[in-house]
């Protein structure tokens, strides 16, 4: 009997001390957890209202919430009498070894937050970046994907496209190209000009606003002409390869001696 009430005295000795540590530990944790869940759901929501990407959504939701449900460990283990300064410096020295191995990693993440949030293109655009060239299939977290004019696959590191000049030829829904032909001396110049304007009105592809334009850009030995059409991104290459085709066909149509294509280069 002495021993039960020893052991009685002792729990009872116990609960007093511990029982409210536990009690508010436990209401701490609840309360937290329950505060924690509500604002990811608030984040999650703004985000969707903004129309944040739905990658990034997912990525910083999780962040968040992981993050706090950490702290409130520790802060309930705190409350428990448990020493947390072990605790803290094991995370803190795991953060900085993960920290150090994903370096590159982490670059390209922040580069991905910084497209996706500020979007310099989207998917779809035709952008140069980093000496490539291509459409845009996907911009994920650490890359962005591109499809080239012959149907290759780029993958850019998002930190190296953040970093460097991006080019977005779709950012204004068309793309300007500068053609070149040259005509001999003795051409009647007006006559070209309104050869070569036919041939750009009459190519479907060729938009009618912004207008095409076609003018004298050099006399020499020879007359030079400079042919801008402007087109949709996704045609431009098309564009170049037809409006020079049906030149050649007019010009030899209406006698004009000597159209030599010189030069395509794609300006915004």
């Amino acid at each position: 009997m002495d021993k039960v009430t020893t052991l009685s005295q002792q729990v009872q000795t116990w609960l007093i001390t511990f029982g409210p540590k536990i009690v508010s530990a436990l209401l701490v944790f609840i309360v937290g957890l329950t505060i924690i869940n509500w604002s990811a759901r608030v984040i999650s929501k703004t985000m969707t209202q903004r129309k944040v990407d739905a990658s990034l959504q997912t990525f910083f939701s999780s962040m968040f919430s992981v993050g706090l449900k950490v702290l409130l460990l520790i802060t309930v283990a705190g409350m428990l009498g448990i020493q947390t300064t072990s605790f803290v410096a094991i995370i803190g020295a795991l953060g900085l070894a993960v920290g150090l191995a994903l370096q590159g990693s982490l670059a390209n993440f922040a580069g991905g937050v910084l497209i996706l949030m500020f979007k310099p293109f989207k998917t779809g655009d035709l952008i140069e970046s980093g000496g490539q060239k291509g459409v845009v299939l996907e911009i994920q977290i650490f890359n962005t994907i591109l499809l080239t004019g012959d149907n290759k696959t780029i993958i850019l590191a998002n930190g190296a496209v953040s970093n460097n000049t991006i080019i977005n030829h779709s950012k204004h829904g068309s793309i300007g190209l500068d053609l070149s032909v040259t005509v001999a001396n003795d051409q009647d110049i007006a006559k070209t000009k309104q050869v070569v304007m036919n041939v750009l009105l009459e190519n479907e592809k060729v938009l009618k606003s912004p207008a095409p334009a076609v003018f004298v850009s050099k006399i020499g030995g020879s007359v030079t002409l400079a042919i801008k059409p402007f087109t949709t991104p996704d045609h431009f290459g098309d564009v170049a390869a037809e409006v020079q085709e049906a030149l050649h066909h007019a010009f030899i149509a209406h006698n004009i001696s000597g159209p030599v294509p010189t030069s395509v280069v794609i300006s915004k």
